[in-house]
């Protein structure tokens, strides 16, 4: 009953934005995109970063967030070896959509409102952590130099650093360490908590716009296998291995959940930018959207 409880917002908020998604101009979700970008997502960390326990292992997270990287990538490239020899069918780009989606996870726009409904606003650090020190530098370092290779072109070093270095959540995360020590009246905290949460309902609503505008089911197998590297084997292998170190409990949740969130969409954003198999991204997009509501409980059941 607790799980449908949670479940209840966060499939009723991803439902209500596919149905606007459906009905408003293609241009909004763009624009609510650019601001949670620059506005709105930040505003949210430093928020939840003020309520946030770091005193704990929090350098594990995004240690483990590189791992999983890295494990996803050798394992989607071992596929890749062994399929291609039964079946030599495998176009550069598409072996560059398969391993962006086996490696970058949504852990932003997803991950942190699944991390606060399951484990609470206490174990948020990890989940920022992860995301910002571990996806958010993947996916714009290893994931480019990964889309480049693959796609063809030529590799902009210039440009991918200056993709993480504006990067609003960054520097926001920067801030709000600092601003965890500014004492405020209880009225105030409310009312950013408030805001907080608003920010994080309209990520959810974002989230369904987006996928609303997904119409490809192509590549269904090869997404599938992807998929089941990204949100269930390597989430396995390293969730497992956390009781060896000392993570267990909430803090190990926190990190799992991380690990299996489903591809991010700036995997889609990076393939159209460099000419990799769009339709893979976007069918691997919308089946681990859709997925992660009957892989959640399971992470729940083994390490909650």
């Amino acid at each position: 009953m607790k799980l449908l409880e949670l479940y209840a917002p966060l499939i009723g908020l991803v439902l209500l934005g596919f149905i606007l998604g459906k009905k408003l101009p293609a241009n909004i979700p763009v624009y609510i995109g650019r601001f949670l970008f620059w506005l709105g997502i930040p505003i949210s960390i430093l928020v939840f970063l003020r309520q946030a326990d770091l005193s704990g292992p929090i350098w594990v997270a995004p240690l483990v967030a590189w791992l999983a990287i890295l494990l996803g990538a050798i394992l989607a490239w071992w596929w890749i070896g062994v399929s291609d020899r039964t079946n030599p069918i495998w176009s550069r780009p598409t072996q560059g959509s398969f391993l962006l989606a086996a490696t970058i996870g949504n852990t932003g726009y997803l991950g942190y409102p699944i991390t606060l409904a399951f484990v609470g606003s206490q174990y948020f650090g990890y989940a920022l952590f992860y995301d910002l020190l571990g996806s958010t530098l993947g996916a714009w370092g290893l994931g480019v130099a990964l889309a480049a290779y693959f796609g063809g072109s030529g590799q902009n070093y210039r440009q991918v650093l200056q993709a993480i270095a504006i990067n609003p959540s960054l520097w926001s995360f920067g801030f709000g360490l600092g601003f965890r020590q500014v004492l405020l009246p209880n009225l105030v905290e409310t009312m950013l908590l408030r805001l907080g949460w608003a920010i994080v309902a309209l990520a959810l609503i974002l989230i369904g716009m987006r996928l609303s505008k997904l119409d490809s089911w192509h590549n269904l197998p090869r997404a599938s296998i992807s998929l089941g590297i990204k949100m269930l084997i390597v989430p396995l292998i390293l969730g497992s291995s956390l009781a060896f170190f000392g993570i267990t409990g909430a803090t190990g949740l926190a990190i799992v959940l991380q690990m299996s969130m489903p591809p991010a969409f700036a995997t889609l954003v990076i393939a159209e930018a460099y000419n990799l198999d769009r339709e893979l991204s976007v069918t691997a997009l919308a089946v681990g959207s859709g997925g992660l509501l009957v892989t959640l409980p399971i992470w729940l059941w083994l390490f909650n």
